[in-house]
């Protein structure tokens, strides 16, 4: 209890109004969608109108277009908005500061990385805790309470390894939070964490997807005991059926997939009816849309987020660079909120065949696993493309991997997609500056 009390003191403390923000999330899952619905497209004409009023970049923009701010009333109205992207914001970076910057809390941000191109913004301080309360709630989906014990296993982009010792002890102490690297996972570091999750008793593990999968791997390979958490939150990365099921065994306890980006304020959180992930609408508007920048109601298509409280630096329609696969499914959970059937990955995550086909990484990744008769003695393998007729397998393996299933599996990748394949084995596998794990590399212009 006095650690719970502790948690809610400490973002209190930041931010005065965290409690109130955390109570009226928790409530608000239960409204309808159309009730959610008015509330965001209220707060987006606030955010048009001052983006128009305050931003140069927007003021511009809507002067080319022909519009007033009034044109833009409702979430299908952003289609009269082109779409906004990295390039964009650092070729107009300027133009993005608005002008009563200065009467702003916030903080400078940098994205991941993780695409090459990582990106400088302004996070305003109100919208940040929101997130925090909006991530408290997702996680509650799973039984979560503010103040439960928690165990990170993640790189930089969940704020692990970032900060110097004294201020990772801080956040530590008053988040209730074990953090755990994803770089440099060998054996003495894995039997370690372990270690530190049974002596520690975590309510909940939460971390990269593939760092998540590599300790199950590890902990059931060496018949290790491990404390059952409540549940494991795996984010950042695909979450493939094998990993799903893996760690399921290795941790005796569920697994809930979650998606959130700080640049976008976007995040959808997967509950226990395990229908999707439900599509948080007070922080942020996100569509699914075509390339040509049309609403998709249902179906894979861009994931595009407009931020409704990040007044510092206003993004609106702004491409993640994500592919989502939107459902019209309302769960049986009893929540309001829309769903996404899931995550696709990275647009650059597709991958190409010498005829000009898009492949999705995701599902052509898991399809090739399952083929190879010995798969547990893959530890790790990576799809690389660097052009249209081929594609290599990275794979590091147990000493016992049989390699005569190795032309079978050309064998077929090439009757079915026309690639030239090319197995390469190698020590391990290069993770990104964020400690993530990259299945499908792509090098290839789409």
């Amino acid at each position: 209890m006095l650690q719970k009390q502790l948690f809610r003191l400490a973002h209190q403390l930041q931010c005065p109004e965290f409690n109130s923000m955390y109570d009226h999330v928790v409530k608000n899952q239960w409204n309808s969608y159309e009730a959610q619905k008015l509330d965001q497209e209220q707060k987006l004409r606030y955010m048009i109108k001052f983006s128009y009023e305050y931003v140069p970049y927007y003021h511009k923009l809507f002067k080319e277009l022909g519009l007033r701010p009034e044109a833009i009333k409702t979430i299908e109205d952003l289609e009269k908005l082109p779409i906004l992207n990295k390039e964009i914001i650092k070729k107009n970076w300027d133009d993005f500061k608005p002008r009563n910057l200065k009467s702003m809390q916030y903080y400078n941000w940098t994205t991941g990385g993780s695409t090459g191109t990582p990106l400088k913004y302004r996070l305003s301080k109100p919208n940040r805790f929101l997130g925090a309360a909006l991530l408290y709630r997702g996680w509650g989906y799973a039984g979560y309470k503010p103040g439960d014990k928690k165990v990170f296993l993640a790189g930089t982009s969940l704020d692990v390894g970032s900060n110097p010792y004294i201020i990772k002890k801080i956040h530590e102490i008053t988040r209730n939070l074990k953090k755990l690297s994803a770089f440099d996972m060998n054996e003495l570091e894995m039997n370690n964490y372990v270690n530190v999750i049974n002596s520690f008793k975590p309510k909940m593990i939460r971390g990269y997807a593939s760092s998540i999968n590599f300790l199950a791997k590890y902990i059931d390979e060496n018949g290790l005991h491990i404390e059952s958490p409540l549940f494991v939150s795996t984010t950042s990365e695909k979450l493939y059926p094998d990993m799903r099921e893996k760690i399921i065994n290795a941790f005796n306890c569920d697994v809930f997939d979650a998606y959130g980006l700080t640049d976008g304020g976007v995040g959808a959180y997967e509950c226990h009816e395990h229908n999707g992930l439900h599509i948080d609408t007070e922080r942020s508007i996100m569509e699914i849309s075509s390339n040509d920048g049309e609403q998709i109601n249902s179906g894979v298509g861009k994931i595009l987020a407009t931020n409704l409280g990040n007044f510092a630096m206003p993004f609106i329609r702004y491409d993640t660079g994500d592919l989502g696969d939107i459902i019209e499914d309302s769960c049986s959970c009893g929540r309001g909120s829309r769903l996404l059937k899931e995550v696709i990955g990275r647009d650059k995550e597709l991958l190409i065949t010498p005829d000009g086909k898009h492949v999705h990484g995701a599902a052509f990744y898991n399809n090739m696993i399952s083929k190879f008769n010995d798969a547990n003695s893959i530890v790790e393998c990576q799809i690389l493309q660097k052009n249209k007729d081929g594609i290599i397998f990275n794979m590091v393996c147990k000493d016992d991997f049989n390699k005569s299933q190795l032309d079978y599996i050309r064998g077929t990748i090439m009757k079915k997609n026309g690639w030239d394949v090319e197995f390469r084995f190698v020590d391990e596998i290069e993770r990104t500056k964020a400690g993530k794990y990259k299945f499908i590399v792509n090098e290839v212009s789409l």
